[in-house]
């Protein structure tokens, strides 16, 4: 034995069985000869249970002697206070990924706790967001500033990277859950979110009556599909969302009621004025297909109706609506008549209080409507009756 340096290792043969020499300062650090040359420093040491174990620190070379003896004490000096380097290594070496991580999350988590809807969310947040970021990056290595970055990157696109940051932060708690990170350590948290502007569009009545006529006009003509102009209709009648609408079976359809069994807030009832169920009565029914809407393939639903609205919009002249500004149109026209938020709420279908009351400014509209005629009324009075 004798104590490891540049010189003493590099004095070193090896043999024709790899060997070790042992340094005669620092018990249990150590040199490894290789038959090939290679020299590998380490230490070795027992752990609580008295296995004797060995821990790796460079090859000579990369590593200096000294830089491996002050590894091998510091590491040492943590032996002697019940830690395990050679276990915490392997814990690390096979310690999950983000990807792994991703994948046990979809797997376990995500289809007992979210709705379809939500689950492609998710999925689609995951593969173009979070995995190619921060795949590869070992689940208890992932800091804050990891997080940041990526929120960051997608600044210019605030909705995105909001949703983006929501999803790792319910897969960040769930690994504390699984074990795999220490409790309360959620990278995302403290990351602050980018302020969104909401986007409100509401169609005029004369907006409306557009609609309306393209939609006539392209039934009459047969330039547009059924399916795709009756879920239209239905949707501006009855202020649902698209997959209401989309998945709504004949069975759920109650004399002036629609009995959802599910939808993003759970059961709902959705009440039927005169001119639903009139779209609803010149739908036909398949036989062979329990949908109102009814896609192209037998027995499914209409998959896709962005493609449709799309070319609806265009003829109409309302390129700039979306399919859920018709539930936005089907609220504010409710305010305009006078409703009051709670019952908004109760017709659309609202779980929170908050969601409705985005509305709430519109009533402003109805309001100046009346100042403007009692004013109107009283300055004519004043100016003679004239």
């Amino acid at each position: 034995m004798a104590k490891l340096s540049k010189r003493t290792v590099e004095a070193l043969k090896p043999l024709e069985k790899d060997f070790f020499e042992w340094d005669d300062e620092l018990r249990g650090f150590g040199l490894r000869v290789w038959p090939t040359g290679r020299k590998i420093y380490l230490i070795q040491y027992r752990d609580s249970g008295g296995r004797t174990r060995r821990k790796g620190l460079g090859k000579h070379g990369v590593v200096t002697a000294e830089e491996a003896r002050k590894q091998a004490r510091d590491l040492l000096t943590g032996v002697a206070h019940g830690q395990n380097p050679s276990e915490d290594s392997r814990k690390k070496r096979v310690a999950p990924t983000i990807n792994e991580l991703c994948e046990r999350f979809f797997s376990e988590y995500v289809p007992s706790r979210c709705k379809d809807s939500t689950q492609k969310e998710y999925r689609r947040n995951i593969d173009l967001f979070i995995k190619p970021r921060l795949g590869r990056l070992k689940v208890a290595d992932v800091e804050r500033s990891d997080i940041a970055d990526l929120h960051h990157a997608h600044r210019d696109i605030p909705y995105q990277a909001n949703r983006t940051l929501g999803v790792l932060s319910v897969m960040f708690n769930q690994a504390e859950i699984w074990g795999l990170r220490p409790e309360g350590s959620n990278p995302c948290r403290h990351v602050k979110k980018y302020a969104e502007k909401k986007r409100e569009r509401y169609l005029s009545p004369e907006e409306l009556a557009r609609l309306g006529q393209t939609l006539t006009e392209l039934e009459a003509s047969g330039a547009e599909s059924l399916p795709a102009i009756n879920a239209i209709r239905l949707l501006i009648l009855t202020g649902c969302r698209l997959g209401e609408i989309q998945t709504l079976k004949w069975e759920y359809a109650q004399g002036n009621r629609l009995r959802l069994p599910d939808s993003k807030t759970g059961a709902k009832t959705v009440y039927l004025a005169p001119p639903a169920l009139e779209v609803l009565s010149k739908i036909e029914r398949l036989p062979d297909n329990p949908y109102v809407i009814t896609g192209t393939r037998p027995g499914a639903h209409l998959t896709d109706l962005q493609h449709p609205w799309r070319r609806i919009r265009a003829r109409a002249g309302l390129n700039d609506v979306r399919i859920h500004d018709l539930r936005h149109s089907f609220a504010s026209s409710a305010v305009g008549m006078g409703e009051s938020l709670p019952m908004i709420g109760k017709l659309l279908g609202h779980s929170q209080v908050q969601t409705t009351a985005r509305y709430a400014h519109l009533a402003d509209d109805p309001v100046q409507g009346a100042a403007n005629r009692v004013s109107l009324e009283l300055g004519r009075l004043l100016n003679g009756g004239g």
